[in-house]
Order: C-alpha cells, then sequence, then structure tokens
C-alpha cells in the first residue's frame, strides 16, 4: 500500500519537474524517525495547504500579535542590540487593532449556546478587565504572576505578559519576516546556547559547523550524528525539532534578503548566494540537507498537531472573535477548510511512539523535555534583533502549543461541546502563534521550490 501510494506522489513531481532535481540535491527519500517521505510533503503542502494558510495569515484575527519585546535578557547582559533600521519593530497603534481583540474575549459564546449564567460570567469577566484598567502596573503584574504559575504546570512556553505595560500589539503584515542584518558573535550566541545547553548534549560533543565551537580537523560531524542515533527517540526528536525551526528562519532570510537598498524604496528578495552558502551539501559538508530534512520533520509534526486539535475549533460556539461578524464567520470557514486538509494527509507522525515506556520515567523524561523546551522560549529575550525576536517568539511559542496539543490528547478528546473545558484551553495568543508559525514552515517548504527552480536556471 505505500509503495502505491508514494508511486502517486512520485508522479506528480515528474509532472512538475522537479524529481530529478530533488535527487540531484539529495533531499528526497523517506525521514529519519516516521513513515513519510519529502516529495510527499512537498506536493501536499504546495498544493493543498499553502494557498490556504497564505490567505487565513491575512486575516485580522490571525495578523495582530501582541508581545513584550522589552524583557530582558534572564542569562547575560542585552550588549548585542541592533540598530540597523531593519531590525526596528513598528508597533501597531491600538486605536488600529479590531475592538474584538482589544478586549481579550476572543472566543466569544454565540447566543444560541450560552446559557444566562454563561453570558453573566462573561459580563463579569468584561467588567473586571475594566477595573483592570485602573490598577498600578506593580499590582497587574502580580495577578499575571499568580495566573501564571497556575496556568503554567502543561506549558512548553513562559506564558506571555500581555499585562504588562510594555506589551505591545505588532501587525505582522507590515512587520514581515526577513533579512535584517543581524548576525555576528551576538547572533552565534543565541543559537549556540539553545544547541549547547539546552538539547540534552554533553559538552565533549561538537556540533558541525558551530562557528564557536574549537577546531575538529577533518571531523565532519560523524561523531555528533554517531551520539545523536544513540539517544532515545524522544530526545533525537528535540534536536531535529529546534534544527528544522533554525533552518525554517535561514531559508525565511535567503528568501526575503534586501537586494537593493536604492532610493526611496529597499528591494527584497530571494538571494540563492546566500541559500547555498547555509543549505547546499559542497558548501556545508553535507550537514545542510541534513538541515532541510529536520525542517520537513519539523512541518509533520506541526501538521499532525493541527490534525489533533481539530475538535476544538470545530465546536460552534468557538468563534474567532474580533467585532467584525462577517469576517469573523469567514475567518473560521478557512481555518476549518485548512484543518480538514491537514486530516487528509495520510502518512502523519504518529506520537504514540514517544513518552511510552515505564510511566514513571516517561513522567521525568516528558517534564525534562518540556521544561529544556520552556527554557528555549526564554532565551528568545536574548535575541538583540527586535524583528527577529519577534518572529522567534512567535514560531517558538508556535510550536509550544503544538507540543502541547500532541501530549492533550485525553483532554482534546475529552471537551465538552456546547461549553468550554478547564482540561484544554487555548488563549488567542496561542492560537495566533499555532497557526502563523505553521504557515511560516508551509511557506519555508514552498520557498524550497522557488530555489530549487533558481538553481535549476542557473545551471
Amino acid at each position: 500500500m505505500f509503495g502505491n501510494r508514494c508511486s502517486f506522489w512520485e508522479a506528480s513531481l515528474f509532472a512538475l519537474g522537479l524529481f530529478g532535481l530533488l535527487h540531484s540535491e539529495q533531499l528526497t527519500g523517506v525521514l529519519d524517525d516516521c513513515f513519510c517521505d519529502i516529495e510527499s510533503i512537498d506536493v501536499f503542502n504546495n498544493f493543498k495547504i499553502y494557498p490556504h494558510i497564505r490567505k487565513l495569515m491575512e486575516r485580522d484575527f490571525f495578523r495582530y500579535y501582541k508581545v513584550n519585546l522589552k524583557r530582558p535578557c534572564p542569562f547575560w547582559p542585552d550588549d548585542g542590540q541592533c540598530f540597523i533600521k531593519d531590525c526596528h519593530v513598528e508597533p501597531c497603534p491600538e486605536s488600529k487593532v479590531p475592538v474584538g481583540i482589544k478586549s481579550g474575549n476572543y472566543n466569544k459564546y454565540s447566543q444560541t449556546s450560552s446559557s444566562s449564567s454563561d453570558v453573566r460570567e462573561c459580563e463579569q469577566a468584561h467588567e473586571l478587565g475594566a477595573v483592570n484598567n485602573t490598577l498600578s502596573n506593580q499590582t497587574k503584574e502580580a495577578f499575571a504572576d499568580w495566573a501564571h504559575h497556575d496556568d503554567a504546570q502543561d506549558h512548553f512556553c513562559g506564558l506571555d505578559d500581555e499585562m504588562s505595560p510594555d506589551a505591545e500589539y505588532v501587525d505582522l503584515l507590515l512587520n514581515p519576516e526577513r533579512y535584517t542584518g543581524y548576525k555576528g558573535p551576538s547572533a552565534w550566541r543565541v543559537w549556540n546556547s539553545i544547541y549547547e545547553e539546552n538539547c540534552f548534549k554533553p559538552r565533549s560533543v561538537y556540533r558541525p559547523l558551530n562557528p564557536l565551537a574549537p577546531s575538529r580537523g577533518d571531523d565532519d560531524g560523524e561523531g555528533f550524528y554517531t551520539w545523536l542515533e544513540g539517544l532515545c527517540l524522544e530526545k533525537r526528536v528535540f534536536y531535529r525539532l529546534i534544527s528544522g525551526l533554525h533552518s525554517s528562519i535561514n531559508i525565511h532570510l535567503c528568501a526575503e534578503y534586501l537586494l537593493d537598498e536604492g532610493w526611496g524604496k529597499s528591494v527584497w528578495g530571494p538571494n540563492l548566494h546566500e541559500f547555498r552558502r547555509r543549505f547546499d551539501p559542497a558548501e556545508t559538508k553535507g550537514e545542510g540537507t541534513r538541515r532541510l530534512k529536520n525542517l520537513y520533520f519539523l512541518y509533520l509534526i506541526e501538521l499532525r498537531a493541527l490534525t489533533k486539535v481539530t475538535p476544538y475549533f470545530e465546536r460552534s460556539f468557538i468563534n474567532l472573535y474580533t467585532g467584525n461578524t462577517q469576517e469573523d464567520s469567514s475567518t473560521k470557514d478557512l481555518l476549518l477548510q485548512v484543518l480538514n486538509e491537514t486530516k487528509s494527509f495520510p502518512m502523519h507522525f504518529d506520537e504514540s511512539s514517544m513518552f511510552a515506556g515505564h510511566k514513571t520515567e516517561s513522567k521525568t523524561l516528558k517534564e525534562e523535555f518540556r521544561l529544556h523546551f520552556k527554557n528555549i522560549s526564554r532565551i528568545m529575550d536574548c535575541v538583540g534583533c527586535s524583528k527577529c525576536r519577534l518572529w522567534g517568539t512567535l514560531q517558538t511559542q508556535g510550536l509550544g502549543t503544538a507540543l502541547r496539543i500532541l501530549f492533550s490528547e485525553k483532554e482534546i478528546k475529552s471537551l465538552p461541546e456546547n461549553s468550554p473545558s478547564k482540561g484544554f484551553q487555548l488563549t488567542r495568543q496561542e492560537i495566533v502563534a499555532l497557526l502563523n508559525g505553521f504557515a511560516r514552515l508551509s511557506t519555508s517548504i514552498k520557498e524550497l521550490h522557488n530555489f530549487r527552480t533558481l538553481l535549476k536556471d542557473q545551471r
């Protein structure tokens, strides 16, 4: 059965004229630790997912993201601030943010599905919110700390401090992720901290092509990959998720590169030289292909999370509320269309193979996994480029939300049909991060197709 399915996808790729090019770049075949191949993901994403997810991210509910970009780095002094103009994030004036988003009541109940007690609870919450506007910043931060302590037990990311006076709405469409010029020791230190201190790696094992590691002679990373394959599945998955996220971000930077800073208007577009420098097998000693495979692996993880969370959004009272009734309805329809497409993918990652050993050991490993990822979300506060920090924070929170979904299967299955559940809830921030984060991965895979075409034309 699997062979027949492959032949169908391969036939599609031959029709696109991509199959030979994929093989020539060695980015092909079945991925490690799962039962899926790259060619299937390419066709599925580029034709079924990308066109719809791109439209969805243009809707008001998903384009406004509230974030605090002024939190100090908790691990080292803030000495790497980027002053390049393209690093800057332009916050959105609150007057431009839809009123339904500012109210914080994004999951507004419909009149038909809510009882009078539900409506009264919403009214009381709104009244309390109005009172909170008169509280001191110190008091509001104290309330937020208490709520964070209660709510953070199953989260993979630190909860957003939306009540902080430094948190601002950002219009993601007006602050796109692209190359800003932020690089060098400050940027290296962030990624080095993520890999060296949070990926379960001993210091005696060196990552290939690490600019901060001592010279390892002719070692092309085989020692690192021998160590990696000796890890348990969960720790291998952790590394591949982080590597995949890193690869996806690098693809965005290569695809939206500052090509010309002319008079009046900058020109952004794909930089083939930069792409080859980061991913070409010849220029990266084969490391580039591994990085790109980890991107596909991360895509599968988040694709699976979207499939698993579909029942949450299918409930009639869940409304992606902005205050514009007509747009809110069409936004939910488009979201459900994307989610139903994810269910049609035939080769999903099987998360049941993770944390499946002895109960006590699995619980300890899962908590270690969660805390390591949570620490990475805090490292995002050490990024010196505001635009890089914005998109790094959003994509890290999106992945953290996806992991939380994957390991909340029982809670999602037991969701009540017509009322909220204390067992599993998603905040608006988590929903925006989850879908935007997946959209970034979908865009990366689409951009890979574009780079393949450019490489083919160059040859």
